[in-house]
């Protein structure tokens, strides 16, 4: 393994432990979007790890705490010829953060839930999801060309239930799927079958199932 994909190996298990913060972590969640490998690869270490938090339990401090970091911290006089600064200062912080936050809630972060291989057991396609499971992302790791008189149509196939479709997908770029029922991605199968152009024309999976992962 060479030295950039030992780093992004490392970038990757830091995400998935949710210890790469600040800017860093900012920079590698746009990674995820372009790099469907990358993004393979955090759903990967996030499989292996999904355990770790089972024994841990939300603890939160008491409000003393905080009194008295505030009471430990120095107090700091503001020289005069920088006091005229202070408001404008404020002002522009103020416009930056709320130019950040309008751009992150217009375009939510997309964790990998899963990882869709093929009969081979080769991994083809990775499924992301918002934190509230109501908009995914299916990017395809190796794009494969389809026949004119074919498409390729998502399914979520719940335990013990008919699968239910969630629409064709592009087998060459990522396709936006927005989820209006999020219980649908919380267990169960994924899978891509193989079907006449414009998709099932019976509601249920005609072709063959190319890919399939599981929630």
């Amino acid at each position: 393994m060479n030295d950039k994909l030992q780093r992004d190996d490392a970038l990757s298990a830091e995400y998935a432990l949710g210890t790469l913060s600040g800017l860093a972590r900012l920079r590698f969640a746009r990674r995820l979007r372009n790099e469907p490998a990358l993004a393979a690869n955090v759903a990967r270490w996030q499989t292996m790890l999904a355990g770790l938090d089972n024994q841990l339990a939300p603890v939160t401090p008491p409000e003393k705490v905080w009194k008295k970091i505030t009471l430990s911290l120095p107090e700091k006089s503001v020289p005069p010829l920088q006091r005229r600064y202070v408001g404008w200062l404020l002002a522009a912080s103020i416009a930056a953060i709320a130019l950040v936050a309008s751009i992150f809630l217009q375009q939510p972060t997309l964790t990998p839930l899963t990882v869709l291989s093929d009969a081979q057991h080769r991994e083809q396609w990775v499924l992301s999801a918002d934190s509230k499971l109501a908009q995914l992302s299916l990017t395809p790791l190796h794009p494969a060309a389809l026949t004119a008189s074919n498409s390729l149509e998502l399914w979520v196939i719940p335990a013990g239930k008919a699968p239910i479709s969630l629409g064709l997908v592009d087998s060459e770029n990522a396709t936006d799927i927005a989820l209006k029922n999020p219980e649908l991605a919380r267990s169960g199968m994924i899978a891509i079958s193989l079907e006449p152009r414009g998709g099932s024309p019976t509601g249920q999976p005609t072709g063959p199932v190319l890919y399939s992962g599981q929630l």
